[in-house]
This record gives C-alpha cells, structure tokens and sequence, in this order.
C-alpha cells in the first residue's frame, strides 16, 4: 500500500494540520506516517490560548534516518508538507524531500506554503515565510497556496480572475507542475473560490460560502490531503480537484449543520471518499 509522509503541525484536541489531513489520507487509502513539526494542546485561535511547544529541525531528520534505515523511504509515494515551527524546519522538509525521492523518484512533494495570517491568530516564526518562498515552494511539485501566500510567491497583487490566471502561471514557472489555489477570496463574497494550474491550463470552481460565526480552522490542511490523495489514485488532477472541492465542503455543511467549529471531519468521513454533491469545474485560461 502507498504510503505519505505528512510533516505538519499536530492538534490534541481538534482538527488542524496533521489532525486535520492524516484521517482524511487514511480514508482514502493511503497509509500515512505522521511527522509533527509542533505539537499544541489546540489550534491557536482560541482565546483561551494554547499549550505545546515546537520540535526542533533535527527531530524531523531523526524521523526521517529512522523511516530509511528500515527500508521503508522506498515506499513512500509522496510528502505533504503544511505549518513550519522554525526556518530550520525548511531545510529539513527539504532534506526529507530529497531522501523520499531519493528512494523512490516518482514520489509527488505536495507543500502547503502555510506564511501567517495574523488577523486569523496564526502566527508563524521569523523567516519562514522568505525560506519558503526562495527555497521550499520551487522544489515542490504541487503547492497549495491561498491567495496570499500565492502573492507573495508570485510578487503580485491579485485583484482579479486574470490576476489569479497569471499568477498561477508564473508560479508554475518558477517550479512548481500544479498550482492549487486553496481560496480565492477577491472573486466572490458569496462563493468560496479555488483555482487550478496546469500544463493543460487554469480551472476554476466555487461552492456555496458557508455562514459560520466562527470560521473553522484546518480547511487548507484538508484541501491538501484531499487533492494528495486524489493524485496517488490516478485521478487526473481535474478529478482531482473537483473531489477535493466537493469532500471539503461536505464536511463544512456537516460541521455547520452540527453547530460546531471544530471541523467535523469524522463523522464527515464517508462524504471524503463519496460527496453527495459535486460542482462544475470550469476551465478559464
């Protein structure tokens, strides 16, 4: 069985990064081999605050020499890479990287140039933002930025659907084989957007925006392991991505539905492998 390395944050209680992406993986398939870049009681956005601390670079290189000296790198079909605790994680997300494909040189590298957003209480330390921008984002195959992050990579302003087009096409040439934009938040007030780039061009879908009093956290972390694993089951990367789209809205309208602001992510679970509702993909560009 396919197996991915999923280096991201990791929640106690609820549901962001890895406590967000593993099951949805598990769900799909894939075996999936948890490594916590931070370790927190909660998600940041409670005003109650938060325990934990963050793990230091060589933890995730410890990791990673455990995994290759039982022989296992070679089964890993792709890493998927979300919230960095420190710059030097960069260079161990890298070198965990290179040793994966190393081992296997099909495997995909799937980042999730998570950068900060203040206004959302997340916080991410000095200099992971230029380290991701410069050194992790053109190695990877897949990124899965938002708007911003997609910015900030690209030097641009996006104001526009033609922005987002361009954009998408400059990150693509900066490294990158697919650019999924994880939301889209010029285009509309009332549809949540996302944009895909490929070398076949730039598709667009929206979904219904969910009113919530307290918007939930994890969604990018669910997106991300969503389209990873529509990816490593040969799903075109259209497919792919309409999938992704339709599972993490069902789980949203579960999470609405529920009153909940925490993600609903299990009792969501068959709705990641079968979405009772699907949206048009639409190609733009």
């Amino acid at each position: 069985m396919k197996g991915v390395i999923s280096i991201q944050s990791h929640v106690v209680y609820g549901h962001a990064g890895n406590s967000s992406a593993v099951f949805p993986l598990q769900r799909m398939g894939f075996e999936t081999w948890p490594i916590h870049t931070v370790q927190f009681s909660n998600h940041t956005q409670y005003p109650e605050g938060w325990k934990g601390r963050a793990f230091g670079a060589e933890d995730i290189r410890d990791l990673i020499d455990g995994i290759q000296g039982i022989g296992k790198l070679k089964d890993c079909s792709a890493v998927v890479t979300g919230y960095q605790g420190s710059a030097d994680q960069c260079s161990a997300v890298l070198d965990a990287v290179t040793a994966v494909k190393t081992a296997n040189p099909q495997a995909l590298y799937v980042c999730d140039p998570v950068m900060g957003a203040p206004d959302k209480g997340c916080i991410v330390a000095p200099g992971i933002a230029e380290r991701l921008v410069k050194d992790v984002m053109p190695q990877a195959d897949v990124i899965v930025p938002n708007q911003f992050e997609l910015s900030q990579f690209t030097q641009m302003e996006i104001n526009s659907l033609e922005d987002a087009v361009q954009a998408c096409q400059k990150a693509r040439e900066k490294g990158p084989n697919i650019v999924l934009v994880k939301h889209l938040h010029s285009l509309s007030k009332d549809q949540f957007s996302m944009m895909l780039s490929t070398h076949e061009g730039c598709f667009l879908v929206q979904r219904p925006h969910l009113p919530f009093t307290r918007e939930p956290v994890g969604m990018g972390d669910l997106i991300s392991a969503l389209f990873t694993a529509g990816l490593l089951q040969g799903r075109s990367p259209q497919d792919a991505f309409a999938h992704c789209n339709a599972a993490a809205y069902a789980v949203l309208k579960e999470t609405a539905a529920q009153k909940e602001w925490e993600l609903q992510t299990v009792a969501a679970q068959e709705s990641l492998v079968n979405p009772p509702e699907r949206f048009p993909v639409e190609k733009i560009g």
